[in-house]
C-alpha cells in the first residue's frame, strides 16, 4: 500500500507540472499570435491615406508647412477631424445648405471666403450654445452682440440670425485685420481675444501666429479651421464619399415683414400654409410663440415656400 500511495503520488506531480508547462506554453503561443495579429492589422482601419498638399493656405496667407511643427499641427487636426466621422459627416451635408448664405455675407464685407471655416470650427454650423453664454454658429456673447446693434432680449435673440450674425462676426475680423494687418491673426483672436492675443505678441517679440506660443485652443484654432477647409472641399480625399443626394439642399423660402405685434405664431404660420415647428426652424431668433416688443422696428421672417418639406430632395424641382 505504501509503494502504492508513493508511485501515486510522484505521478500527479509529474502530472502537474506537464499541465502547467503546457498552459506556460499555449499561454505564449496565444499572446505572440494576438501580437502578430494586432501588428498586422493596425492599418486596416484607418479611413483614409493621404499626403498633405504641397501648398495650403489660409485667406490667401500661406501656411509655413516646411516647419515640422506646423506641419504636424496640421496632420493632428486633421487626423482629429477625419476620424470624428459622424460629426464631420454632418458637417459636410450640413455646409452645403448654410454656406452659401454665409459665402454670400462675406464677399459682400470684403471678407475672404475662407473665414466660413470660422462657423465650422465654432459651432459645426448648428446654433450651438456654449457653458459661457455664447450663442449661435458664430458663437456670440450677449455683451458683444448688443454693442454690435443685435437685438438680445427674452423675445428676440439675434444671435441666432444667421445672416444679422454673420455680418456682426465679419465686423469682428474686418477690425481685427487693420489692428494686425494679416487675416491670420484676425482669425485667431476671433478664438483667443484681442487682449490675450496682443499680450503674446508682446511678450514673444513676434506677430506671426505660426511663431507664437499660445493657448491650446488658440494654438490649435487656425489649424483646425484649415483641416475643415481641406476636408470640405475634398471629402473623398480623408474617407468621406458623398454625392449630391447626399448633402442637405439649401432651403427656400420667402420673407414677410412684420412691423406690428404678433399674439400668437402659431396662427401666424398656420396663415401662411406652414406650422409653428418650420417657422422657428427657419427663423430661430424668435425666442417666444408670440412678438410684443416693437419699437420703431421691422423684422423680415422666413415663410417656406409651398410643399417645401416634401420637395427639397424631388428630382423635378
Amino acid at each position: 500500500m505504501d509503494n502504492n500511495n508513493r508511485f501515486r503520488g510522484h505521478f500527479f506531480i509529474i502530472l502537474s507540472f506537464v499541465f502547467v508547462a503546457a498552459i506556460f506554453i499555449f499561454s505564449g503561443f496565444f499572446s505572440e499570435k494576438h501580437s502578430s495579429m494586432k501588428d498586422n492589422s493596425s492599418d486596416i482601419f484607418l479611413p483614409f491615406f493621404y499626403r498633405l498638399p504641397d501648398y495650403v493656405d489660409f485667406a490667401g496667407e500661406k501656411m509655413p508647412l516646411e516647419n515640422f511643427d506646423t506641419r504636424e499641427s496640421l496632420e493632428k487636426e486633421i487626423i482629429m477631424t477625419a476620424y470624428r466621422h459622424g460629426s464631420t459627416i454632418m458637417i459636410i451635408k450640413r455646409a452645403s445648405r448654410y454656406f452659401p448664405m454665409i459665402e454670400k455675407i462675406l464677399k459682400e464685407k470684403g471678407v475672404p471666403d475662407d473665414f466660413k471655416y470660422l462657423a465650422v470650427a465654432e459651432s459645426e454650423l448648428t446654433n450651438a450654445v456654449s457653458p459661457a453664454g455664447a450663442v449661435g454658429f458664430w458663437q456670440i456673447m450677449a455683451n458683444t452682440g448688443r454693442e454690435h446693434g443685435l437685438e438680445i432680449n427674452n423675445e428676440i435673440d439675434e444671435r441666432y440670425h444667421i445672416e444679422k450674425s454673420t455680418a456682426i462676426a465679419c465686423d469682428y475680423f474686418l477690425e481685427s485685420y487693420r489692428r494686425y494687418g494679416n487675416w491670420t491673426l484676425a482669425a485667431a483672436s476671433y478664438n483667443g481675444g484681442r487682449r490675450a492675443l496682443e499680450e503674446q505678441i508682446e511678450i514673444q517679440k513676434q506677430n506671426n501666429y505660426y511663431d507664437l506660443l499660445l493657448a491650446e485652443e488658440t494654438a490649435r484654432y487656425i489649424f483646425r479651421v484649415v483641416a475643415y477647409k481641406l476636408i470640405l472641399n475634398d471629402p473623398a480625399t480623408y474617407g468621406f464619399e458623398m454625392n449630391r443626394k447626399s448633402v442637405y439642399p439649401p432651403l427656400r423660402y420667402y420673407e414677410v415683414k412684420v412691423d406690428t405685434a404678433v399674439a400668437d405664431f402659431a396662427r401666424f404660420a398656420q396663415y401662411f400654409g406652414t406650422n409653428y415647428k418650420i417657422l422657428k426652424f427657419l427663423n430661430p431668433w424668435l425666442r417666444k410663440p408670440y412678438l410684443t416688443r416693437i419699437t420703431n422696428k421691422t423684422y423680415y421672417i422666413k415663410i417656406p415656400e409651398e410643399d417645401v418639406r416634401t420637395s427639397l430632395y424631388r428630382e423635378d424641382v
